[in-house]
């Protein structure tokens, strides 16, 4: 395995994702931010955020798959959602849940930062997911 996760004492604890990844391999995989899009540009999941979120995950595995590599190797991952509040944490999560055994997400999740944008590119547009993954 090239990527290991930890979080250490002293950090803040029950998060979702672990606070640090230390990863040792010779390729950098970086996704591009990822949408709720189908491979035909259609949107999927317009005013949903739980949908979105959850392909965005999808669509983001299938990135990494096509360079050889999974969620495993996963060393970051970047969340832009529009119209952050706190109350949309649930839906955030419930997005996350429901694909999480599909997709062999690790849990916790890798380092992780949520951040909160007026917008995106395009209106239905709710989430967008960057990755940074090393392999070996």
């Amino acid at each position: 395995m090239s990527v290991t996760r930890l979080s250490p004492a002293g950090l803040q604890p029950n998060t979702p994702y672990h606070h640090v990844a230390v990863a040792t391999g010779s390729r950098h995989i970086h996704v591009s931010g990822q949408v709720a899009r189908l491979d035909d540009g259609s949107p999927v999941a317009t005013g949903d955020l739980a949908g979105q979120v959850a392909q965005v995950l999808r669509n983001t595995g299938r990135a990494l798959a096509g360079a050889d590599s999974s969620f495993e190797d996963v060393v970051r991952l970047t969340f832009y959602v529009t119209d952050w509040t706190p109350e949309k944490i649930g839906p955030f999560m419930a997005g996350i849940e429901s694909v999480a055994e599909e997709l062999g997400l690790p849990q916790p999740l890798p380092p992780a930062s949520l951040i909160g944008v007026d917008h995106l590119f395009e209106p239905d547009v709710l989430v967008e997911l960057e990755a940074t993954a090393i392999a070996n």
